[in-house]
This record gives C-alpha cells, structure tokens and sequence, in this order.
C-alpha cells in the first residue's frame, strides 16, 4: 500500500507515469526487505519489453504514419463519412466506423488511437466539434481494436493459455460488434439536442469516395488472408500491410513520395520509444507483484470464496479491471492467464475462449483508465488534451462498455455462439 501511495503522490507531483511505476516498484523492493532485487532492475525493465508480440507494436505505429502519408487512412475515413450521410452528429458516428475499419488493421489499441488521433480529430475540429470532445471519441474507439480479428491482445493470450487464435478471432466478432453498438449508442445519446454539428457535405461524387476506397480496403484484407491462411504471424502480417501501403499510396494514389518514408520512420522511432518504455516500467511493476506471490495469493483466495461459476467470474472482472487500471495488459496477461485460466477451467468449467474473451476486455478499459493507462496518455500526448480532462470524458463510452462485458460473463453465448454454429 505504501509503494501504491508513493506511485500516486508522485503521479500527482507531475513525474512522468513510467517514472512513477519505476520508483513504485523500487519502494515496494526496498519495503518488502528484498534490496538484493535491485540489482535486477536493468534487466527487469529490459525483459518487459523482450516480447515478440510487442514487435508488432512499432510495424502498426508506422503502418498508422503510413496510412496516413499515402492518403488511405483518409480515403477509409471518407468512405465511414459517406456511410453516415448528412445526419446530425453523423461525422462523430463516421469515427467509430473508421475505428471499426482500422480495428481490422491494426489490431492495437495504442496504434489506432495513434493514427485516428491524427486522422479524425483535426477533421473533427475543422467541422465545429470541441477538441476534447473529439479526442475523447477517438480514444473510445479504440477499445475496438483488442476484441475485433486481428487483435493482438488475442493473439498473445493464445499463445499463453494455448487456445487456437483462429478461435478467439471469431469468438472476438460478437463481442467487438455489440461494443461498437453501444459506442454509437452513447454518441447519440451525447449529441442529442443537436449538440454536435450536421456533417458536412460529401467533396467528391459518391461513386469516387466509394471507388477512391477500394484500395485502402484491400490493405486490411491483405493482412487478415496473411493471418488466417498461415502465411504469417501478426507482426508480419502488418509488414505486408505495410508493403501494401506502399504499393498503394506509390502506385495508385500517388500521395506517398519516397522523402515522406524518412519523418514515418522518425516519428514511429519516437512514438515507439516512449510506449514501449511505459511498457518496461509496466514490466518491472508486474515482476515485483511476482515476486510477493501476490497473483497466486489471489487466485487461491478467489478460489476458497466460491463455487459458484458466475460469482467467479464477477470477482475476476473487478481483480482484472484493477490490475487493468495500474499496468499494461500484455504484462497483466502474460502474469493472470498462467494462474488464473486454469482455476477458471478446471475448477469452474468455464470455456478458456470465454475467459479469454473477458480478461482481454477487462484489461482493454484499463488501457483508457488513469493512474497508468497507456492509451489514456496516447490520446493525450497525440491530441493535446489534458489526460484528466480525457478520462472524464470518457467515463460514459467506458460505462457502455462495462455494460456490454458485464452481458458477456452473464451469456457465455454473445462470444462462444459463432464457435458453436461451425461445430
């Protein structure tokens, strides 16, 4: 608790948040009497970020820089506006069918609320919505990306829990479509009153928007047929949407020149830099919960508390949202699914995609959630508005989102239904 208080005053002293963990951790080492683990520290913060699957992080940021550069990312965006038509409030909607659309790209909640913070908000702001207001939307889509095909976050907790990702994928649809139903239902509800401004009216003819969008389409489809076929894990799949990018921006748009790869590249190496170090601080944190046994102590508490599958599942939500709020969700899972799944299957018989499913939702809300909340910070860094402004905000698209986990853990069905029709 003194290390977790420490965490939080620094925090409120203005220290950068992956400074603050760092300290944190190192408060709880030198507390707990275990000072010999400092001399682990380097490498600690190294192993944080020694994950394949992170890989994947860095190609996404420059597939969003890229997106961006080569006129896709706009043309896709175009085309979720052209959907909405001329609505009030429809170009607020139009977001979160691009976040729907890049969802199917990018995979990553940090690397779509990098590229739609810089796509959609400027746009946002250009047609009268408030800068926060925008950013706060942008931020909320991007909790698609870890429940929609391909996620990494799904990807990764396959590998660990040893589930097939094809699986999980499906599984992934129902919940990711009744999310995004329920972030256009708190947008409506925001913009009633005629609170957000008409869209405006479409540039181009709309056989151009739809035909200027084929391309870009193309992109996410390269990427899911490299993945679903075998052909390529996800960090190499989004290398061949990268190459895709290319060839499209080069060849057909003719908006990516040669000069525009150099400032991608820098702005990922930076972008990438300082996620990635949250990260390691994130690690570290983690590694030090390890090592006071603390997630087995749950786990085993948890499991003299009830037999009762569905009470189980309730206490898991609100262990995970805590663990979500306070350290990045590929740490979190990596340290919960190896102790927790096999309690949730074994003693409980819950189905390991349902579990899967739910850990990697509840993590994901912690992605937008402060003291850590990396895509909070993202949001923040990305748009220029302040995180607490962020995460109030936010709180109504995080309730529809609450919303829709709490219908997951009551109806197995909402996630596992698709399975069972292919079976």
């Amino acid at each position: 608790m003194l290390s977790l208080l420490l965490f939080a005053v620094l925090l409120l002293a203005g220290m950068p948040v992956a400074f603050a963990m760092i300290a944190g951790a190192v408060a709880q080492i030198v507390l707990g009497g275990n000072a010999v683990l400092l001399l682990s520290l380097p490498q600690q913060l190294f192993q944080g970020i020694e994950s394949y699957g992170l890989l994947a992080l860095p190609i996404f940021i420059l597939l969003g820089e890229l997106m961006n550069a080569s006129g896709a990312g706009r043309r896709l965006f175009a085309l979720a506006a052209l959907a909405t038509g001329r609505m009030r409030g429809g170009l607020a909607q139009a977001v979160l069918l691009a976040n729907a659309l890049m969802a199917a790209v990018l995979g990553s909640t940090v690397a779509q609320i990098t590229l739609m913070s810089r796509l959609a908000v400027p746009e946002m702001t250009r047609a009268g919505y408030p800068r926060d207001t925008s950013a706060a939307l942008t931020a909320a889509g991007g909790l698609l990306a870890p429940v929609l095909p391909p996620s990494m976050l799904l990807i990764v907790y396959g590998v660990i829990a040893q589930v097939p990702i094809g699986d999980l994928f499906l599984a992934g649809i129902g919940p990711g479509l009744a999310i995004l139903g329920v972030l256009v239902l708190v947008t409506l509800w925001q913009g009633r009153g005629g609170r957000f401004p008409a869209a405006p009216s479409p540039q181009a003819p709309h056989l151009r928007v739809l035909a200027g969008a084929l391309p870009a389409l193309a992109i996410p489809g390269a990427m899911i047929g490299a993945i679903l076929t075998g052909l390529a894990t996800a960090a190499e799949a989004g290398v061949v949407a990268i190459l895709a990018v290319v060839l499209v921006g080069v060849l057909v748009y003719r908006e990516l020149p040669l000069r525009a790869l150099w400032p991608a590249l820098t702005v990922t190496a930076r972008n990438s830099a300082a996620i990635l170090f949250l990260i390691a601080a994130a690690g570290l944190y983690a590694w030090v919960a390890a090592w006071e046994n603390l997630p087995a102590q749950v786990a085993a508490r948890m499991a003299t508390l009830t037999d009762d599958p569905l009470v189980f599942l309730c206490l898991l939500n609100l262990l995970l949202l805590g663990m979500g709020a306070v350290t990045d969700p590929l740490p979190a899972l990596i340290l919960v699914v190896p102790v927790l799944q096999p309690v949730a299957t074994d003693l409980y018989g819950i189905d390991p995609v349902h579990f899967g499913l739910i850990a990697c939702i509840n993590l994901t809300v912690g992605l937008l959630t402060p003291p850590v909340g990396v895509g909070l910070y993202t949001a923040a860094q990305q748009t220029g508005v302040a995180a607490g402004r962020l995460s109030v905000l936010l709180l109504p698209y995080l309730a529809g989102v609450l919303a829709v986990l709490a219908l997951l853990t009551l109806w197995p069905g909402l996630s596992l239904g698709p399975l069972r029709l292919l079976q």
